[in-house]
């Protein structure tokens, strides 16, 4: 088969979309020696080079950039219909929208999430938004995503899409071979305190962090003596956040990093006390796979993504209420029983996530579709 990837969305800011596709297409390709792989990347970043240069990939470097919207409409607008006439494709795969559709071959299009039809997005983004997902729907053979929660949600607007559920996933290993050395030297650079509760993910609404640095407040009101690192970089609310902290009186408890590297943030997870997602909305959620890698006790927010990755397991808040978010947290980090209990199910759960399985799956997916 001859199958393209329309991979101009990604560049090199960490994000779940990259983790997976760096780690699943890693193993898919070397799956299929014997079919060829098209990488299409963004003017700003070399995509195939993250694949350690595998014989049957070909990069093609196009002038679209990874980010701006409209630019990338403007300018994919005018590049492809010219590009894909010169391919005959058995498979073309976009990963981000509006669809790109080839004039040969089926369309396989992998949505992660849904958030633009969310009410925190204005009313006209949400009507752009639906428009170009129908579209882009009616236009694909068969769509990916990333959860049965997803699935459902796709399904209750578009019912009639051929869909499949192919979830993100890990490498587990990764969290095996930090020293203590490296913990040490990472608590020291970022001056940490000990078991600190961690939350993991870019600075937008959706992750919920003002309600939980109210958490934190009601829990250090009533004498909880606890700290709070985030790790992320800004996506339009780090400053209301960051306003938040100061306001309530609790700059000396939660700290703020962002741009760390991959292996920082492995420290990151071993080192805390417990994870926190306390998200309104997730397709998914890559930090709780790797709060179990890490061995680390969790709490969630009650979204029927995060049951489901805990398979029920978990403890969950509503989202919106600090109250019950702080009462979990506070069962957190202080039942031993519960912390075992969360540990030990997340290193046995942890691997039904492994890039190879997940590999596996789309393998299948494609040869469904020839």
């Amino acid at each position: 088969m001859k199958i393209g990837l329309n991979a101009t969305c990604f560049n090199d800011r960490p994000s779940g979309a990259r983790q997976r596709f760096v780690g699943i297409y890693s193993e898919l390709i070397k799956r299929m020696p014997n079919d060829e792989f098209i990488i299409f990347e963004p003017v700003d970043c070399r995509v195939a080079g993250w694949f350690d240069d595998l014989p049957n990939i070909t990069a093609v470097h196009t002038p679209i950039p990874s980010d701006g919207r409209l630019r990338k409409f403007i300018i994919g607008f005018r590049y492809w219909p010219n590009v894909l006439a010169r391919y005959s494709f058995d498979i073309f795969e976009v990963l981000y929208l509006p669809l790109t559709r080839s004039p040969t071959g089926k369309i396989l299009l992998t949505v992660h999430d849904i958030r633009g039809m969310r009410p925190e997005s204005s009313l006209f983004d949400r009507i752009l938004f639906k428009t170009v997902l129908t579209r882009a729907l009616k236009a694909a053979d068969h769509v990916i995503t990333v959860s049965e929660a997803m699935k459902k949600e796709l399904l209750s607007f578009f019912p009639n899409i051929s869909i499949s559920v192919i979830y993100n996933g890990l490498d587990a290993s990764r969290f095996c071979n930090i020293s203590e050395h490296d913990l040490s030297t990472f608590r020291q650079k970022y001056n940490l305190s000990e078991a600190y509760i961690l939350a993991v993910g870019h600075f937008e609404k959706r992750k919920n962090y003002l309600r939980l640095v109210e958490a934190i407040k009601q829990l250090r009101d009533r004498g909880v003596v606890c700290s709070l690192l985030i790790i992320g970089n800004d996506s339009g609310e780090r400053s209301a956040v960051e306003a938040h902290v100061s306001a309530s009186n609790l700059s000396d408890s939660v700290k703020i990093l962002s741009g760390l590297t991959d292996h920082e943030v492995r420290c990151a997870y071993k080192l805390c006390g417990l994870f926190i997602m306390p998200s309104s909305y997730e397709g998914f959620g890559i930090p709780i796979l790797e709060a179990m890698a890490a061995h680390r006790p969790m709490v969630l927010s009650d979204l029927p993504v995060f049951r489901e990755i805990t398979n029920n397991q978990g403890i969950y808040f509503p989202y919106d209420d600090v109250g019950q978010m702080a009462k979990a947290i506070e069962i957190g980090l202080s039942s031993n029983a519960e912390r075992f209990r969360l540990i030990e199910f997340g290193k046995e759960q942890v691997k039904n996530f492994s890039f190879p399985n997940l590999a596996a799956q789309m393998e299948s997916v494609y040869r469904d579709m020839k």
